[in-house]
């Protein structure tokens, strides 16, 4: 590896500087502008419109180890990594479409209460441990172990010193301001963000004629088609191995990934329960679909660029792109607003899924034990839940080297539970049949045989991945392997236990799938169903260009 840190010059460090201090100041306005009662802090009033949702939902997605491991990525394997981005896109549409109705019109506060409306309180415990269980372990910690890692190679700063730092100041203004300063923060991320991997696009393109690349043709020559296209092959057809994300992959895998994430993960799915009406959570849904439609252009694009350009300089570590198109394509200046938009991405990530275990230690364990604790009581215990979390997860990110690649591993981890939970959702609004007694079964199974899997495959211990490696087996096939198998289970419990009545089911789930789609008069362009056709159509032609 030729270069080690990139040493910032005064400008770019006051430009850095200027940005936490001021980010800071905002959140802790946008916290401090209305009284905090726990629905204002935990879900910003139920006040928010589409224009801020689309962009909260894609920052609390977005993050360094996206800016890290998508340019990394990209330059290791191509634009297959991109599926991750626009299968979301799918995804949000479901997100609309599907649930969005039921969250905002049941008036929920976390998805846990969903569960237990349609299900049982024994599910709602369940998830709610394990959503703050994986808000701490991939959102919060890994998150601050890749964007210390970040700043130690970059800046040269020491990684514990970062990781103490980036959670100091994140958590100032999440624990004081809650969800509305998570939100309006976002909007200012967003920018800076987009800016940021927008000019290291365009100036990665300029740059191609000093390296003989006149043209597209000539780059797709250079990095070879397989970096070029969106849809991979199965195998390798030199060894014969399994392309981890191959075209099947993708299909059989992510949706059980996405749906999860999207769909019914409490720190993305908040941004929905804040909205101020329904028609803003199922437009603000569609939004961030549309906006997840540039990570491949601006994320993972530069890292093909960057095979093009420095693969003498990157090599074998891959990890090292965008601190390799950092100090070759950025002037002075520009250096300092991307190492804010890295900061940007880091923190929004670290504040939405702080909010969320706040949220959720509140609202599912300790309203639920005690219904009569006061406002002002839930919002304390909220904000001393986050600074517990917060410190734990400092702990936890230090162990973030174990892992053979960050990117992956925050893939991985969530097999433990995310099949299930994806299954106990879907069929939970669109089979009316569906009992407590299977989704308990259904998570119960998906949590044991996910602990095995990671234990085989993750070397925490030892160093051989006995799935992946050993039987050839990618991780997203083994997603949806976990995820039919649950259905199945799931299918057999509920035709032999007593079905829910009619009753339980108001509001919380589809009498027929067609009402997704028929249910209500279009209302123009402006119609989220209309919107969302829009939005496949879209991405249909897009692969089809890229396939």
């Amino acid at each position: 590896m030729i270069l080690s840190t990139i040493v910032l010059p005064k400008i770019d460090m006051a430009i850095v500087i200027v940005y936490i201090i001021g980010i800071m100041i905002l959140g802790i306005w946008a916290g401090y502008r209305k009284k905090a009662s726990s629905t204002q802090f935990f879900l910003a009033g139920r006040a928010l419109p589409w224009t801020i949702i689309g962009p909260g939902l894609f920052c609390a997605n977005i993050s360094t180890i996206h800016l890290v491991g998508l340019a990394g990525d990209g330059y290791r394997v191509g634009l297959g990594v991109g599926n991750f981005e626009w299968g979301a896109s799918f995804c949000l549409i479901v997100l609309g479409l599907v649930f969005a109705p039921f969250y905002f019109r049941s008036k929920l506060s976390t998805l846990p209460e969903y569960v237990e409306r349609r299900y049982c309180n024994t599910t709602r415990i369940i998830l709610a441990f394990i959503f703050i269980g994986s808000a701490l372990l991939v959102h919060i910690g890994i998150s601050l172990y890749a964007g210390a890692k970040v700043l130690e190679q970059f800046f040269g700063l020491n990684m514990y010193v970062s990781i103490i730092g980036i959670a100091i100041v994140t958590a100032i203004y999440t624990i004081i301001g809650g969800l509305r300063a998570v939100m309006i923060t976002n909007v200012v991320q967003v920018i800076l963000l987009l800016f940021g991997s927008i000019m290291l696009t365009v100036l990665g393109l300029l740059a191609l004629p000093e390296h003989g690349i006149q043209s597209l043709a000539q780059l797709k020559e250079t990095v070879g088609p397989l970096r070029v296209t969106m849809l991979q092959p199965i195998r390798d057809p030199q060894t014969g191995a399994m392309y981890d994300y191959s075209w099947l992959a993708m299909l059989v895998g992510y949706p059980v990934l996405g749906i999860w994430y999207w769909c019914t993960d409490q720190t993305i799915v908040q941004n929905i329960l804040a909205a101020k009406s329904e028609k803003d959570g199922r437009d603000g849904a569609v939004f961030g679909g549309f906006l997840k439609i540039l990570p491949v252009f601006i994320m993972v694009f530069p890292g093909v660029l960057a095979y093009a350009m420095f693969k003498d300089q990157i090599g074998e570590d891959h990890n090292a792109t965008l601190m390799v198109l950092m100090k070759n394509l950025l002037p002075v200046g520009l250096r300092g607003l991307f190492a804010a938009g890295l900061l940007a991405a880091l923190m929004s990530t670290i504040e939405a899924a702080l909010n969320s275990t706040a949220t959720l230690t509140a609202r599912d364990i300790v309203k639920h034990m005690r219904p009569e604790t006061k406002d002002r009581t839930l919002v304390w215990i909220g904000r001393v839940t986050a600074g517990v979390v917060i410190l734990v997860a400092m702990a936890w990110s230090t162990q973030g080297g174990r892992f053979e690649s960050i990117f992956v591993a925050i893939n991985k981890v969530p097999m433990m539970f995310a099949p299930a939970i994806t299954c106990i959702f879907v069929l939970g609004v669109l089979w009316r049949r569906g009992t407590s007694q299977a989704a308990v079964t259904a998570l119960i199974f998906n949590l044991v045989v996910g602990v095995i899997y990671l234990l085989v495959d993750i070397p925490l211990i030892g160093s051989e991945q006995l799935v992946t490696k050993g039987l050839g087996i990618p991780f997203m096939l083994v997603g949806g392997i976990f995820c039919a198998s649950c259905i199945v289970i799931y299918v057999v419990v509920s035709l032999l236990t007593p079905p829910p009545s009619p009753e339980q089911l108001d509001n919380l789930s589809w009498k027929h799938p067609a009402e997704i789609v028929l249910s209500g008069k279009l209302r123009g362009i402006t119609d989220p169903r209309i919107m969302s056709a829009i939005l496949f159509g879209l991405m249909i032609v897009l692969y089809y260009v890229l396939r």
